[in-house]
């Protein structure tokens, strides 16, 4: 890492590590998600505080790089094939419509609030995805088996994939202007890409798996690789190269089953790379625009959690009323599906970080300190509400037993 000169770099590394390891527990105990935990110790270690990270070091920024791409394979990599084709048309179903829902509605609050049209599209995909921060808490309570929750972990497919591919065709028309001819043949290569990456790039790895794989070292180098060319390639075709490491991590899921993942390689990411990641978006954390923002722009702040919590609430009742499911059940879809963590701050930081030959940003400083209050309350909410329609779906399931 690059330090700033004021501190050696050993004590400046050892305080790193010391907040990445405390700060995350805290927030736990706090019933806050850990990653909120490391955008503090961004805040606290980065140029707006102590001034003791270099938020311009190359090789933060390669290794925030690293940890935003491994992020995005362990996201996919979660993916449960099997749940997922044993639900996947009430899947789809919910996928689009907890998509659809808050996407429209955020979309109206950026264009009653300014923002130009892709910058609109941007903000409904930063909404539009979610986390599933409250599977551990389904875990505990048995209802993985569950099938509104299993056709909700295989929605979190959809709204990932399509924030992503929002993202993906919104940046080169910020960069580059409106053609439709780029459109069509973004659209072209995505047609081509996507089924590449997921059966080709998976048959590849699971043959590199059988035939090199034969240690730990070489297995977590073949998983590096996968996730290296399926994100550069991404980059090539003019998409985000997030878009890869996330669709990498689902070809792996169907190269290796069942089989886990590597272990070292989820200790590395763990312990150095994402952590790191979410440090640098404590970085772009600048506490006097940010509360600047809650005291100018308090409208947009209420109208993005208005449109997360209304869309997310929208999409599970209209689903689950569809589908016959019981209130209890459909309150939990709706809390597993409103966290807002890791594809949320992955889409919203990369937006943030695109600019036009003008020197705009495709979304500003203003709506990236929303997403973080989004990021925070919608993380606090998320598990409160999954723990108590968790007990009350356990309880139902007793009961009929």
């Amino acid at each position: 890492m690059e330090f700033l000169t004021h501190l050696p770099v050993l004590t400046a590394f050892a305080l790193t590590l010391m907040l990445t390891l405390v700060l995350p527990r805290l927030m736990e105990r706090l019933h806050l998600p850990g990653p909120v935990g490391y955008i503090l110790a961004g805040i606290i270690l980065g140029p707006n505080l102590l001034a003791i990270l270099n938020p311009d070091g190359k090789v933060v920024n390669f290794f925030a790089d690293i940890g935003k791409l491994l992020l995005m394979f362990f996201a996919g990599f979660e993916v449960d094939i099997e749940q997922f084709n044993r639900a996947r048309r009430k899947a789809a179903t919910f996928g689009l419509l907890t998509f659809a829902c808050p996407f429209v509605l955020a979309a109206i609050v950026g264009a009653t609030m300014g923002y130009p049209v892709i910058a609109c599209a941007v903000i409904g995909a930063v909404l539009a995805s979610h986390t599933l921060l409250g599977l551990p808490i389904v875990k505990k309570y048995d209802l993985m088996s569950n099938e509104p929750v299993v056709a909700t972990v295989g929605a979190t497919v959809f709204t990932d994939m399509l924030s992503i591919l929002v993202l993906a065709i919104c940046l080169p028309i910020h960069v580059g202007g409106f053609d439709p001819t780029s459109v069509v043949l973004q659209f072209v290569w995505l047609a081509v890409y996507v089924p590449g990456v997921l059966f080709g790039l998976s048959a590849a790895a699971k043959w590199s798996m059988t035939v090199l794989g034969t240690s730990k070292a070489a297995h977590t180098t073949i998983v590096l690789l996968v996730i290296a060319i399926a994100a550069q390639t991404a980059e090539w075709i003019g998409m985000e190269g997030i878009i890869g490491a996330f669709l990498a991590g689902v070809a792996l899921k169907r190269a290796l089953g069942n089989s886990s993942k590597e272990d070292t390689l989820e200790v590395m990411s763990q312990t150095l790379f994402i952590p790191i990641f979410f440090i640098t978006a404590g970085f772009l954390v600048d506490f006097k625009l940010f509360f600047a923002t809650l005291r100018d722009q308090p409208l947009l702040v209420i109208g993005i959690l208005v449109a997360l919590f209304a869309g997310k609430w929208l999409a599970a009742e209209a689903a689950g009323r569809l589908f016959g499911y019981r209130p209890a059940e459909r309150s939990l879809m709706y809390a597993l599906t409103i966290p807002q963590v890791a594809a949320t701050l992955a889409v919203a930081l990369v937006a943030y970080a695109t600019k036009n030959p003008a020197g705009h940003r495709l979304i500003d400083q203003a709506m990236l300190n929303a997403t973080v209050v989004l990021v925070i309350v919608s993380s606090v909410l998320g598990l409160i509400l999954a723990e108590r329609a968790a007990k009350q779906v356990s309880a139902l399931a007793a009961g009929s037993r």
